[in-house]
């Protein structure tokens, strides 16, 4: 399923990575419920992923995005692509970002992607490596974005002056 961009108030905007489906066994028969993963970003540094259960599909995608925007991480640009190479994590999920030249675009794959966009990325590559599970790629690719520093925050962080 692609995902679908809703546009919100004070400049963030959504986009449904996945919506999953689960059931339960019981006497009667199947108890379906849903769940959704969604990402939350400004396009500006700020990006959330969440996730939500419900027993309908739109109350699973309201509270994922609820869920999103209370988990905003910061995430540091330089210009349209990312400071430098950088390898993100999670279960049996890699990926590896890697900042491209302006006009090359986001080169990533359909879970990806969202997230890259809705951060305010503009040009970048990405491979991944190991389970293409939605969840863990977006996961993991989160993992990527927050371990980004800039050259300055290096510099800060070292004590070095430049």
């Amino acid at each position: 399923m692609a995902a679908r961009h809703f546009e919100e108030d004070r400049g963030m905007e959504s986009s449904t990575v996945g919506v999953f489906r689960s059931a339960k066994v019981v006497k009667g028969g199947k108890n379906f419920s849903f769940e959704a993963l969604v990402a939350s970003g400004d396009r500006a540094g700020n990006l959330g992923l969440g996730y939500g259960k419900a027993k309908e599909v739109p109350a699973a995608v309201e509270k994922a995005t609820k869920d999103a925007r209370k988990r905003m991480v910061r995430v540091s640009l330089e210009g349209g692509t990312i400071p430098h190479e950088v390898m993100g994590r999670f279960g049996a999920s890699r990926i590896k970002l890697v900042p491209a030249r302006p006009g090359t675009g986001v080169k990533a794959g359909r879970f990806v992607r969202p997230l890259l966009e809705l951060v305010g990325i503009r040009d970048v590559l990405t491979k991944a490596y190991g389970s293409t599970n939605k969840k863990n790629l977006c996961k993991a690719t989160l993992v990527a974005l927050e371990s980004l520093r800039t050259r300055e925050q290096v510099h800060q962080a070292r004590g070095v002056e430049f």
